[in-house]
This record gives structure tokens, C-alpha cells and sequence, in this order.
């Protein structure tokens, strides 16, 4: 019997991505109601392009609930470099849940987690019996590859991805998936806005992680390390040690989706009523 083939999808990474490559010219797409839809659009385009793509059976969307979680509690300027979301996606983010709904595809977010979170709550869940897909544009869900767990990375435009298995993440970095959230404590997260190890670059870190494993594996050898290397983590050891923490997806959140509310149905005439409302044009023709 074939595998349930689960596609995991980080609606967030989705509605930005779609929302700034027509932003940037100006053209936001705004119905007859006067509500902007150019990221709920590209959202749409850039699901259906993947669902015909990889064909699912079943397909889960992940969201940010608000901009305060666990992180940001630990490390009050974690992501803190950010601005604040455009005026004219603000009416998006509820209208997007809403077409997703339409679809019968379920909504996962739970307050003070991130969709990383959530994404890799329900990884750890789902991929013991099914095949599971995760459809993103952030690398740091990297560090949830394994056995049955795919990568699906968007690239510029649409249906131009970068894929990745276990094998090929270590063939690319020469270190596995879990040694990740390690390189990120060790080199930071300037897009994250958290700390690492000043001085430290990707380079050094992955020779590091490469000879001694782990971060822990690299404190109980800091004698073999460069003199520069050594004052450098002794420095900065609590970040060190933040920074594995914030690196770190936390696949325990208090969620759960069956694979029978998962499973792809889409009604035709539910979604076609919901796209006609929202004024999507004929994006309802992409899919079969």
C-alpha cells in the first residue's frame, strides 16, 4: 500500500514571500471591497503550483499566532529587527485562513509558538507512518530532516524549488540536520537578531561541529581549539548557550491534526463561492 504523502506548509513563508515579489512594484491587488489580496493570490498560486507538483494526499497549513512566543520571553530582541507588517497585508492574514478554509485544509497555529513550531511538532508526529513534506522558504526547518521527511525550499518565481533529504543536506554541509540548531548557536541569526558567538562565521563553525560533533563536544575540547577560538567562545558563552536554545524548533507544542481532518478534499463549489467573494480571478482552475 502506498505511503500518505503529508504536506506540511508554512503558510507564513508563503503569504510574505507572495505578498513582497508584487509589493515591491506597487501593485497590490485590491478588490472591489477595498481590501488588498496580492499576498492571499500568490499564497494560492504558489499552494496549487506545489499540490500539482508533488501531489499530496494530505495537506496541513502552519501559522505564527502574533508576534510574542517562548522565544521572545527568553530573549526580548529576538526578531525585534523586523518592522512591523505592511498596512496593506494586515487584512491578509485573517483573509488567507479564511481561503485556506475553503479548501478543507486545516489551520495550525497555537499562541506563543511559531510555525516552525508547529511544523515540527507535527513532523515528529505524522512522519512514523506517512511521508512528509515541508513546503517553505525559511532554511531553519532544515534541522527537521530525517527518515521520511522532505524539504521543499521556494525558490524566485513560481514551482522552481530546492529539495532536500537527509543525505543531501549532509552532502551540501558535511554535518546532519540536527547539528544545524549547533552551527546556528554557534554563528548566530542575523535575520533572527540572535547573538551566537561573535567573531565565529559558518566556515569555522561547521569545521568545528565536524570535528567535535556538538556544542558540547566542542566545550569539553576547548584546550585543542586555536587560542582565538577558545577566547572567543569563553567570551561568549552565555549566547552560546541562548543561542541553542532559540535555534532549536520545539516539536513538543501542544497540537495535534489528524491525517482524516488532513486528508486533501477540495469542495469545488465551496472553494470557487470563496474565491468569486475575495475576487481571486480564475486561480480556481489551477487545480484539478
Amino acid at each position: 500500500m502506498e505511503k500518505n504523502k503529508v504536506m506540511l506548509v508554512d503558510g507564513m513563508a508563503l503569504l510574505f514571500r507572495a505578498f513582497f515579489s508584487t509589493a515591491m512594484s506597487g501593485y497590490y491587488r485590491i478588490n472591489s471591497k477595498g481590501t488588498p489580496t496580492n499576498a492571499v493570490h500568490g499564497f494560492v498560486k504558489h499552494l496549487f503550483t506545489a499540490m500539482n507538483h508533488y501531489n499530496p494526499s494530505h495537506v496541513i497549513c502552519c501559522w505564527d499566532m502574533g508576534s510574542t512566543t517562548f522565544r521572545t520571553e527568553m530573549f526580548p530582541d529576538y526578531k525585534a529587527n523586523r518592522d512591523a507588517p505592511p498596512v496593506e497585508l494586515l487584512p491578509q492574514f485573517d483573509l488567507v485562513k479564511e481561503v485556506t478554509d475553503s479548501l478543507n485544509i486545516p489551520n495550525v497555529g497555537i499562541k506563543g509558538y511559531e510555525a516552525d513550531d508547529c511544523i515540527g511538532t507535527l513532523t515528529s508526529q505524522l512522519s512514523e507512518e506517512s511521508e512528509v513534506l515541508i513546503l517553505t522558504g525559511d532554511q531553519d526547518i532544515l534541522q527537521l530532516l530525517k527518515e521520511n521527511v522532505k524539504v521543499v525550499l521556494l525558490k524566485k518565481g513560481y514551482g522552481n524549488y530546492g529539495e532536500y533529504t537527509e543525505q543531501a543536506f549532509y552532502d551540501e554541509k558535511g554535518i546532519s540536520p540536527t547539528q544545524m540548531i549547533d552551527l546556528k548557536a554557534l554563528m548566530g541569526d542575523s535575520s533572527d537578531n540572535y547573538p551566537g558567538v561573535k567573531g565565529i562565521g559558518e566556515k569555522t563553525a561547521l569545521k568545528l561541529l565536524q570535528a567535535h560533533g556538538s556544542v558540547d563536544g566542542i566545550l569539553e575540547n576547548l584546550t585543542s581549539l586555536t587560542k582565538g577560538q577558545k577566547e572567543k567562545i569563553e567570551r561568549d558563552l552565555e549566547n552560546l548557550h541562548l543561542s541553542r536554545k532559540l535555534a532549536r524548533i520545539y516539536c513538543e507544542a501542544d497540537i495535534t491534526c489528524s491525517l482524516e481532518e488532513a486528508s486533501l478534499s477540495i469542495d469545488r463549489a465551496l472553494m470557487t463561492e470563496k474565491f468569486n467573494e475575495v475576487e481571486l480571478g480564475r486561480l480556481d482552475s489551477m487545480i484539478g
